[in-house]
């Protein structure tokens, strides 16, 4: 069974929450083109405030992305992990895992904020995009609206 799995970082400080910064920040892509990674890979775009948000790509394997990915008969069954736990900003409660038929896919945003323990840096956040497809996908698949949206985002304050 063939799953593709793209996961898209971005990462900002409190810098990017008005004005142009937030502007550049929020212009930022949910899904790319996809690259030629291994079945066992998940392609990997992260942007960062520090260089302007522009996309860096790598690949990693699907056991070190944070996902729980199951065939259930025929379905795919996707819920992403909270990774870490604490960083989560605070939600009602998690939504349902969604399944997937051959041929579908499902983007689903998670965000997470961070303060240093001393109060010595800024806050800093990051918004986890996770587009995962059951079955073959064409480059620009990703590009596309996807068959499921899970936005999990909360406040980030």
């Amino acid at each position: 069974m063939e799953i593709t799995v793209q996961c898209v970082r971005t990462f900002w400080t409190k810098r990017s929450r008005g004005g142009e910064a937030a502007t550049l920040r929020n212009a930022a892509p949910t899904g790319f083109p996809l690259s030629r990674v291994p079945l066992s890979c998940a392609q990997v775009i992260r942007m960062s405030e520090d260089d302007g948000f522009v996309p860096r790509e790598s690949e990693k394997p699907l056991r070190e992305v944070a996902l729980s990915l199951r065939i259930e008969r025929d379905r795919l069954r996707v819920l992403p992990r909270v990774d870490p736990l604490y960083g989560l900003p605070p939600r009602r409660r998690r939504p349902p895992a969604v399944h997937l038929l051959p041929g579908q896919w499902v983007r689903w945003q998670l965000n997470y904020r961070f303060s240093s323990a001393a109060g010595v840096r800024d806050w800093s956040y990051w918004l986890d995009t996770f587009n995962i497809a059951h079955g073959p996908v064409a480059p620009d698949g990703f590009l596309s609206e996807p068959t499921f949206l899970v936005d999990e985002r909360g406040p980030v304050r």
